[in-house]
């Protein structure tokens, strides 16, 4: 067994996982020593990876070190995929980590992974297991913000739900504009990638998974753990 750290913009996972199987996970505000203390104890995992978009807190390393090898992925990991991104050194680790996943998942088929989170991140590998590249997006909540910040009127919306297309009030129309809007960007985006890779599976993940699933009109798998699993095979990809 595997213990998988990816450290985000807004929230650290820690998972631990055992091929293709999450025997635990959990979302974290600040991951700290005395969160980690316990999984190691209790699953005894031989190995760790850390993946971050921003610095790894020295004592948290420090202390992993201390007790399992840890591999930090970066630029020079290796991964179970022919990369043909033109800019490699500005390509997030996550989204490699999510095409990883994908690919060994759905081997032999060309997926598109949507990562609904801080940022939308739209990423492509093909049926031969060569990741391509995407597109990027602001996420629902850098929208609602964006709106308040950088005008003088319209308020932020902190908690919103599913609203009608035309809204009756200065709220109903925000939430329309962002709710409704980022829906129908991401199913004009897959509909765009399915008329150039043809029969492409639709996978989304990421912390607004669930609440935008249900709203696309196209076939998707939504699965909250491919971050993890794409981790955890790159992980003994390098072992």
């Amino acid at each position: 067994m595997n213990l998988i750290i990816d450290i985000g913009n807004s929230l650290s996972k820690v998972a631990v996982a055992d091929g293709k199987e999450i025997k635990f996970f959990q979302n974290y505000k600040e991951l700290d020593i005395g969160d980690l203390m316990p999984i190691i104890n209790n699953f005894r995992p031989q190995r760790c990876i850390v993946s971050a978009v921003g610095k790894i807190p020295v004592n948290t390393l420090v202390w992993l070190r201390q007790n399992l090898p840890v591999h930090i992925a970066g630029a020079n990991t290796n991964i179970p995929l022919k990369n043909d991104y033109s800019t490699p050194e500005t390509l997030g680790f996550d989204r490699l980590a999510l095409a990883v996943g994908a690919n060994y998942l759905l081997p032999n088929q060309n997926v598109l992974v949507i990562d609904a989170g801080t940022a939308i991140t739209y990423d492509l590998v093909t049926s031969e297991g060569v990741y391509k590249g995407g597109a990027i997006s602001p996420g629902l909540r850098l929208r609602f913000k964006a709106l308040n910040d950088y005008t003088a009127k319209l308020p932020l919306i902190e908690h919103f739900k599913t609203v009608e297309i035309v809204g009756a009030s200065t709220v109903e129309c925000i939430s329309s504009g962002v709710i409704n809007g980022t829906v129908l960007e991401i199913d004009g985006y897959v509909e765009k990638i399915n008329s150039i890779y043809e029969g492409c599976i639709v996978v989304l993940t990421g912390g607004d998974a669930n609440f935008l699933a249900n709203m696309l009109k196209n076939s998707i798998f939504v699965n909250p753990f491919l971050m993890v699993i794409g981790l955890n095979r790159i992980l003994e990809f390098n072992v």
